[in-house]
């Protein structure tokens, strides 16, 4: 069978999975892996992880030579996919079943997960868990793609070379390295076509090179806030657009019309994400100059009653990511308008973002001048939309362990450093030289963390008067930090040294750019705290115990009963403990997005709730700064006495800033 053809055919089976009759037609049928179908005794396991599964496991099929290479299903008795409890059975038949895939469903068989195991030889033989997910209805392309090289059609093959097929397959970085470029080649095709208002930032080729980062940005995140259930897919579907849509033109490469982006994503942006659900309404005619708060554009909508229904229910996040740039200074203001975002109804203050670049079909156009090369002299190019569409996304971020084949919130990191590595055709270099942007691996940063953490917390812990020589805090500290083994033992007295240290530690990344080191220092303190105060109490208490205000300290409440325990181990981390300054504006506002996505996937959705359950994303204002750390600040001379008002000061400065912390409104 071609490979085209027999990727349809994969697809369709993922399209449809929702029992084991298409489970036997992906190994049995289009595969070529032999019918096995034995269940598999659990009879020697804790009861927690026998509990955990609805049935026995089944051997499900076997391929290669003495059909030694193992496909294994796993049914869970929850109705979702938890990786908790797939890794301690993955552990257990690995002992039997070495070479294998391990394909888990939840109970009702509504979604997936194919899960490959590999080796790491550079991380001392610890098993790397990579996940591919599957839910139908989804875009399966990618997952289609991937799970297509897992053919076993040569039946002489050893169970090790179908093994190491299995890893390929399952290579995150291949995909990751595929959207990176689709997106660069996009990138260049845009900067040709789209144009910003007279105020956005231009570069010296006189193009909108931060305007379209920007846009990719609040693109990308809106991808991941879908993910979580909290954006209709309309928005998104071109036939139903075609219907709603007066002037969309996307098959027509010389319209400039820009209908999808002014009607769909500037009222999106704007009038949606950044409003509350209850303040919402069309401008007036004439009238609300300047009001970013409310939709435009109505003439784009063919029947503007039914557009606002296609809103109505996205929740509001605040957060910053979408406020709109355009500004008015008041009379007398000499500029008094700043246009950045273009988000207006006056034809000569509106960007050009035209339609074909979301939905345009394929077209090979010459990038050789944008990146110096002559190999890219025909370069196929897509609707931006399009080429989203063809990924899984994923709104947890991988660990060094744990990883899925889909595009995690790093990405937004990586996509970033990959478009300032560009080549800039006015200077001859590249522009990752020109700003010292470079991204660090997830490797690296996991090794700093790691070391910084060990380093400040051995100190607060010490060693007790009565530890015998066999005692090593250092050791038991980087069990404590590993994803994978035991939680090693803590006395309750350095349990609470431990956690009260992470509640005072500050971490600043003096050049942050897309938040790398700052996230994996937050993802590496939630997972400590989990394991050393696995209910919240003592975290939940010390936030509490902070608060002077009789509402705050009720809302605080509702931060830890309302979520799942990760969200309020991560908001006030974030909030006292993690800071970052970049010069780019831009890397700020990316890193920003990777703290919203964070506390985005550890909330709960509640549609009977005010705003769907959603809290409000916080202020990062004055957690992530745009400056320049390499220039000084002047500061006077100690003085020998303190002035008590600077005590004060600094106790209503912290107040203001708790306060702006959880501001929804510039008025709050």
């Amino acid at each position: 069978m071609a490979q085209v053809d027999r990727q349809q055919a994969v697809l369709n089976i993922l399209q449809n999975l929702r029992d084991l009759d298409g489970l036997k037609k992906l190994f049995w049928e289009e595969l070529n892996y032999e019918r096995e179908n034995k269940p598999l005794s659990v009879r020697q396991w804790p009861d927690s992880d026998k509990d955990a599964l609805a049935e026995d496991p089944i051997l499900f099929a076997g391929g290669g030579e003495d059909n030694d290479f193992h496909i294994v299903y796993c049914r869970l008795a929850s109705a979702e996919l938890k990786r908790g409890s797939e890794r301690p059975a993955v552990n257990l038949l690995l002992r039997d079943h070495p070479y294998a895939l391990f394909v888990f469903s939840n109970q009702n068989q509504s979604a997936w997960h194919f899960l490959n195991v590999k080796y790491d030889a550079q991380a001392e033989k610890r098993r790397l868990v990579r996940r591919i997910t599957v839910r139908p209805g989804e875009g399966l392309r990618t997952a289609a793609e991937r799970l297509c090289m897992l053919d076993v059609s040569d039946r002489s093959d050893s169970p090790l070379a179908i093994q190491q097929r299995h890893d390929e397959a399952f290579d995150v970085e291949k995909v990751t390295k595929d959207f990176y470029r689709e997106i660069a080649n996009w990138y260049f095709w845009a900067l040709k076509h789209a144009e910003f208002p007279k105020d956005a930032p231009k570069e010296k080729d006189g193009r909108d090179h931060i305007s379209v980062i920007r846009l990719i940005t609040r693109l990308i995140f809106l991808l991941f806030i879908k993910e979580k259930g909290l954006i209709p897919d309309v928005l998104f579907d071109r036939r139903r657009l075609v219907e709603m849509l007066e002037g969309f033109a996307p098959d027509k490469p010389r319209n400039t019309d820009s209908v999808f982006y002014r009607a769909i994503l500037q009222n999106l942006f704007f009038a949606t994400l950044n409003t509350e659900m209850d303040q919402r309404g069309w401008r007036r005619e004439d009238q609300n100059f300047m009001a970013h708060c409310l939709y435009r554009h109505k003439d784009c909508f063919r029947d503007p009653k039914a557009a606002l229904e296609w809103f109505k229910n996205i929740p509001f996040l605040n957060g910053g990511l979408f406020e709109c740039l355009d500004k008015d200074f008041g009379e007398g203001a000499k500029p008094r308008y700043l246009r950045v975002d273009g988000f207006s109804d006056r034809p000569d203050s509106r960007p050009t973002v035209p339609d074909f670049l979301f939905f345009g079909p394929e077209q090979e156009v010459d990038l050789s001048g944008d990146y110096g090369d002559k190999k890219f002299k025909k370069v196929r190019v897509r609707g931006l939309i399009d080429t989203l569409n063809r990924y899984k996304f994923t709104i947890e971020e991988n660990t060094p362990f744990d990883q899925e084949v889909a595009l995690d919130p790093e990405l937004c990191g990586k996509v970033f450093e990959n478009l300032l590595a560009a080549y800039n055709p006015e200077t001859g270099t590249t522009a990752r030289k020109a700003t010292g942007s470079f991204y660090t691996p997830r490797e690296i940063v996991d090794y700093m963390v790691d070391e910084a953490l060990v380093a400040f917390l051995s100190d607060k812990i010490g060693r007790s008067d009565k530890a015998d020589e066999s005692d090593k805090p250092d050791e038991r500290l980087r069990a404590l930090l590993a994803y994978d083994g035991e939680t090693p033992q803590f006395t309750g007295a350095e349990t609470e040294k431990l956690i009260d240290a992470i509640d005072n530690l500050k971490a600043l990344d003096p050049a942050v750019g897309s938040g790398a080191f700052p996230m994996g220092i937050l993802h590496k303190l939630v997972h400590v705290l989990g394991k050393l105060d696995p209910d919240n109490e003592r975290w939940k208490a010390k936030q509490i115990a902070k608060l002077d205000d009789a509402v705050m300290r009720e809302e605080a409440e509702r931060v830890f009963r309302d979520n799942y325990d990760n969200y309020g181990r991560k908001l006030y981390l974030i909030e006292n403990c993690i800071y970052g300054v970049d010069i780019q504006p831009i890397a700020v506002q990316i890193a920003k997005m990777r703290f919203f996505i964070s506390l985005i996937v550890d909330q709960k959705i509640n549609p009977a709730a005010p705003n769907l359950g959603v809290r409000a994303l916080p202020n990062l204002e004055t957690k992530f700064v745009a400056a320049n750390t390499l220039i000084g600040i002047e500061r006077p001379k100690q003085m020998l006495l303190r002035n008590p008002e600077i005590d004060r000061k600094e106790a209503e400065l912290r107040k203001v800033r708790e306060q702006h912390f959880t501001a929804k409104t510039p008025k709050a």
